[in-house]
């Protein structure tokens, strides 16, 4: 069977996504308001189709009966999560799954479509996808074949030949010299592009298939197994080739990167996203401020025990730097934008909003509630007309998309209630669409 047919019949025995059409009229509500970094007094809210269609004071009527009706009790309603650095397949795969030749398409997809499901009852509602064989999910999920949140997908990563997308065995040789793609180039997962022209080709064929934004490899990676952590890959030429068949396009690069040497050749080059950057001075990051180039950083876990000893060797100057480089970037006036890259490592994908809280050391739970919503919203809408869902995101406006969380308590307050969305997060609401609902009768 076909791989589109068979994610397709996978997707539509599986799908257990809600049909619903009503208008949704939520009263009494505080709402998280970025503005005054404060909760409004008690509102109302009326969602049609879509979208936040009337927020008041007053009473709103509502005409005719199949209105749903939420008595929201006072609760805080606030923009649902978003995470602007996820891999969904990825992130729902051990390396030695994805890279075992016992890894059907059909077990890949199943994985990944579970995982899907519970990031959105997480209350992440929107994620830009940094990598990876991510359309047919992503056209299941619009099509309400899988529950899952938004996606701005970038596609397969690009890199160079040894770059940190070169996932090839040992036993894989190079396409160029010997005629035969790798697995993970047949699996959609990525792109291994030398010279200006098969990044020219890498890019628009991303874009072919929908890609919102592009993601090219221009440093090394902490876990890729061919490339030390301090070399910048791909030339300025190659590099400059991808941002412009994207900004002919009308969207936009965004590149993985440690360094101040690769992040200086991207932001030169025209890159308008930088992936990572823990390793960054001073010097660098006033760049990205004069540039208004966004920093799209993590705040990763130490090592564990379950990683190899390169690995960890690897993730050290990382770990080091991403101490400085969160209050720095923040005291220069950086863009800052928020994500996990959760990355062949499942277990950790149940502690995504955990993994919020740990910003609390830099920033007032103000700050972190707007990052991880409006601005990573922004960010998002960097695409332009590339946009799977262009509209306002990350804010609870007229207007803006109804992608809504109810929260029991005010996490201005107590932000530690994010960390736990199946007790604190009353109701889910996605693209207007109720997918949780435990508010009590």
């Amino acid at each position: 069977m076909k791989f589109k047919s068979l994610i397709a019949l996978f997707f539509i025995t599986t799908s257990t996504a809600i049909a619903q059409t009503n208008d949704i009229l939520i009263e009494n509500v505080r709402i998280l308001d970025h503005k005054t970094s404060n909760l409004t007094t008690s509102m109302n809210v009326l969602i049609s189709g879509n979208k936040i269609q009337k927020i008041s004071s007053d009473i709103i009527s509502v005409k005719g009966n199949d209105v749903i009706k939420i008595k929201g009790n006072g609760k805080t309603l606030m923009p649902g999560l978003i995470d602007v650095h996820v891999h969904m397949v990825f992130g729902a795969l051990t390396m030695a799954e994805m890279t075992s030749p016992d890894m059907s398409q059909e077990l890949m997809m199943k994985n990944v479509a579970l995982s899907s499901q519970k990031m959105l009852m997480r209350g992440f509602t929107s994620v830009r996808d940094a990598g990876g064989p991510i359309f047919p999910l992503k056209a299941a999920i619009d099509k309400g074949q899988v529950i899952g949140p938004r996606i701005w997908p970038s596609g397969a990563t690009i890199s160079q030949t040894a770059g940190h997308g070169d996932f090839r065995t040992p036993d894989e040789r190079s396409r160029r010299f010997f005629g035969k793609p790798s697995r993970a180039e047949l699996l959609g997962a990525t792109f291994i592009a030398d010279g200006r022209d098969d990044v020219l080709t890498a890019t628009r064929e991303n874009l072919r298939f929908g890609a919102s934004q592009i993601k090219l490899m221009a440093g090394g990676g902490t876990s890729s197994a061919y490339d030390p952590i301090d070399v910048t890959q791909y030339t300025f030429d190659e590099m400059k080739a991808a941002v412009e068949a994207a900004e002919d396009w009308g969207t936009y690069v965004m590149v993985h990167a440690y360094t101040p040497r690769a992040v200086q050749r991207a932001v030169e080059a025209g890159v308008k996203s930088i992936e990572h950057g823990q390793m960054l001075d001073e010097e660098t990051l006033k760049l990205l401020a004069k540039k208004k180039v966004w920093l799209s950083l993590q705040n990763l876990m130490d090592n564990n025990d379950n990683m190899d000893d390169q690995r960890k060797e690897k993730r050290k100057p990382v770990l080091d730097g991403q101490e400085k480089v969160w209050p720095l970037a923040k005291r220069l006036g950086v863009k800052l934008a928020w994500g996990t890259d959760f990355l062949f490592e499942p277990e950790l994908n149940k502690d995504q909003n955990k993994y919020i809280l740990r910003l609390q050391k830099w920033f007032s739970n103000a700050e972190i509630l707007k990052m991880i919503t409006q601005d990573n919203g922004e960010l998002l809408q960097l695409s332009g007309l590339r946009s799977p869902y262009p509209g306002k995101l990350g804010v609870v406006e007229e207007q803006a998309f109804a992608d809504l969380l109810l929260v029991d308590g005010n996490p201005l307050k107590d932000l530690s209630l994010i960390s736990n969305p199946e007790k604190n997060f009353l109701m889910i609401i996605k693209n207007g669409q109720i997918y949780k609902n435990i508010i009590k009768k």
